[in-house]
């Protein structure tokens, strides 16, 4: 009788560990990391976009600089 009383208590402290800690743990950091690789890529795309833009870009005439003078 004791030792299915304690089987019994056994595996319901198991089960509520399981289902209790451990798989809601797993869950919200598998969210969390879903959401960061999301906004990490939402983050590259525009970086991405902004490097085939730099290539296009026209340069402006080497006129519309100023030298550079040095006071002392």
């Amino acid at each position: 009788m004791i030792e299915w009383l304690f089987t019994f208590l056994l595996v319901y402290l198991l089960y509520k560990l399981i289902f209790g800690f451990i798989l809601p743990v797993y869950k919200a950091s598998a969210d969390v990391r879903s959401k960061l690789n999301q906004m990490n890529q939402q983050q590259q795309q525009p970086k991405k976009e902004q490097k085939t833009n730099t290539k296009t870009t026209v340069r402006p005439p080497a006129e519309d600089y100023i030298d550079f003078e040095e006071i002392k």
